[in-house]
C-alpha cells in the first residue's frame, strides 16, 4: 500500500504520520521541474525526506527529457529511491502548460520521454502515473500503457478514471485489471482509486492481480489506514492522533510564531478531509453530514465547517499533551461558540476541488477587446498621404515602408 502523491496533503509531517502507522512506501507532493531547476525554494523543500519513510519517491511534472533528466538527478541526490512521472494530474495549472494529464494526448510521445528520461538517469528508477484517458470519449489506458512499458518505466500506476472525472465517480477497477493482464507480465502495476481501509487494498490486489495498491484521499481522512489489523481509533484516540500531527509540524516548521503561521496553511485543511472520518466507511463518494446523536467530542471532529477546523488546530497547536488537548476539544464541544458554528448555514466548497485545484466558477475571463472597423481604401490612401507630407516636412526623402519597397 502505498501512500499518493497529494498537493498540500503530502507534505512531510503527514507523510511522517502515515510512517507511524506502517506506510512503507510513500512519495511527496508533486513538484514542477522547471521550477526545482530554477531553485525555487518551494520544490526544494519537497525533495525532502521524513526519518521514518523506508521507501521515498519524488514525483515531478515535466514534458521535457532534459529537463527531467536534470530534476531526477536532483531528486537523487537528495535522497529519493525513486522518481515517477506525473501524467494523471487534471489541475488547470499542470494541463494548460502541457503537463500531467495532457501527456495521455500522445502516447507514442509520452513513450519517447519516459526513454529519454530512464536513459539519462539509469541509476534511479523512473515510475509513471496515469490515468484512464483525458476523458470518457478518449480511454487510451492500454495504448498508452504499452507505450510506457515499452519505454523501461519501473512501474506504473493506474489512477481508475478518466482525467475529466477527476475524483467525481467510482474508480473502474476492471479496467486497472485489463491493463495488468496486458502489460503485468513486463512491468509492476500499481491500482489507484477508492481504497478506504487496508482490507480494501488487500482485496483489490487478490482480485484485480495488481502489485500493490496506492491509496490518497483515503489516507487523508484516515493517516492509519496503512496499519495491517485494521485498527479503528476512537474519538479520544484520534484527538492523540491530530495531535502527533501537530506536534510533528511543530517540529518541521518550528515551534514558534513564523512556525505556526506556517502550519496554519497546512494544519486546518487537514481536517477538512479528517472530519469525513466515519467507522466503517465504504466509499469516498459517501457525504456524510454530522449527526445529531453523536456524542460532543464525535460532533466535533465530524463538523464540516472551517471556522471549527481552525479552532481545532488552534488546540491541537498549543496543548502541551493529549490529555490537555482532549479536555479542550471536549470543552470547546460543550460551549455556546461551537453551538453557534454547527448552527451556521454552511455550504461546503466543491468537494472535488481539494485536490484537483479546479479553478473558480466566478472567476472573471479576460475579454478580448472588440476589433476596430476595417479602414477603407480612400482612408488608406488619405492616412498615407498624410504621412508622406510629414516626411517630406521632415526633409526625409528616402524611406522603407512596411512592405520593405523603398518610396521617395
Amino acid at each position: 500500500m502505498i501512500l499518493a502523491p497529494l498537493t498540500r496533503g503530502g507534505n512531510l509531517p503527514f507523510r511522517r504520520l502515515c510512517c507511524d502507522f506502517g506506510c512503507k512506501v510513500s512519495m511527496g507532493e508533486m513538484i514542477f521541474a522547471r521550477y526545482l531547476l530554477q531553485n525555487d525554494p518551494v520544490e526544494r523543500a519537497r525533495l525532502r525526506r521524513s526519518s521514518n519513510e523506508h521507501c521515498f519517491g519524488v514525483q515531478i511534472a515535466t514534458n521535457d527529457a532534459e529537463e527531467g533528466v536534470a530534476a531526477m538527478k536532483l531528486a537523487r541526490e537528495a535522497g529519493a529511491d525513486f522518481v515517477d512521472l506525473n501524467c494523471g494530474c487534471p489541475i488547470n495549472e499542470a494541463t494548460r502548460r502541457g503537463l500531467g494529464s495532457a501527456l495521455l494526448r500522445n502516447p507514442k510521445k509520452l513513450g519517447d520521454l519516459v526513454e529519454r528520461m530512464t536513459r539519462g538517469t539509469p541509476d534511479i528508477p523512473l515510475t509513471v502515473k496515469i490515468r484512464l484517458g483525458t476523458s470518457d470519449n478518449c480511454i487510451n489506458v492500454l495504448d498508452v500503457a504499452d507505450h510506457v512499458t515499452a519505454a523501461g518505466a519501473a512501474a506504473l500506476t493506474i489512477h481508475g478514471r478518466s482525467a475529466m472525472e477527476r475524483y467525481s465517480s467510482a474508480a473502474d477497477w476492471e479496467k486497472i485489471e485489463e491493463v495488468k493482464n496486458a502489460v503485468g507480465s513486463r512491468i509492476k502495476v500499481i491500482g489507484n482509486g477508492d481504497i478506504v481501509s487496508y482490507a480494501e487494498g488487500q482485496r483489490r490486489i487478490a482480485t484485480s492481480g495488481v502489485d500493490g495498491v496506492m491509496v490518497g484521499r483515503g489516507a487523508l481522512e484516515s493517516p492509519w489506514i496503512f496499519d495491517e489489523n485494521g485498527w479503528e481509533p476512537d474519538a479520544a484516540q484520534r484527538v492523540n492522533i491530530y495531535r502527533r500531527l501537530a506536534v510533528y509540524m511543530k517540529e518541521h516548521f518550528g515551534d514558534d510564531a513564523r512556525g505556526k503561521r506556517m502550519a496554519s496553511y497546512f494544519l486546518p485543511w487537514h481536517f477538512e478531509f479528517l472530519c469525513r472520518h466515519r467507522p466503517g466507511k465504504v466509499s469516498l463518494q459517501d457525504r456524510l453530514s454530522e449527526f445529531d446523536d453523536m456524542p460532543p467530542l464525535e460532533s466535533l471532529l465530524a463538523c464540516k465547517n472551517p471556522a471549527a477546523h481552525k479552532r481545532i488546530a488552534d488546540i491541537l497547536w498549543e496543548s502541551g499533551a493529549d490529555t490537555d488537548a482532549k479536555s479542550s476539544l471536549f470543552e470547546f464541544a460543550e460551549s455556546k461558540t461551537f453551538s453557534d458554528i454547527q448552527n451556521n448555514q454552511y455550504t461546503p466548497t466543491n468537494p472535488l476541488a481539494e485536490l484537483a485545484n479546479i479553478p473558480k466558477e466566478d472567476k472573471k475571463v479576460r475579454k478580448r477587446k472588440a476589433p476596430k472597423p476595417k479602414r477603407t481604401q480612400d482612408e488608406i490612401d488619405k492616412v498615407r498621404a498624410e504621412r508622406k507630407a510629414k516626411r517630406e516636412a521632415a526633409g526625409i526623402t528616402d524611406f522603407k515602408h512596411d512592405d520593405g519597397k523603398r518610396r521617395s
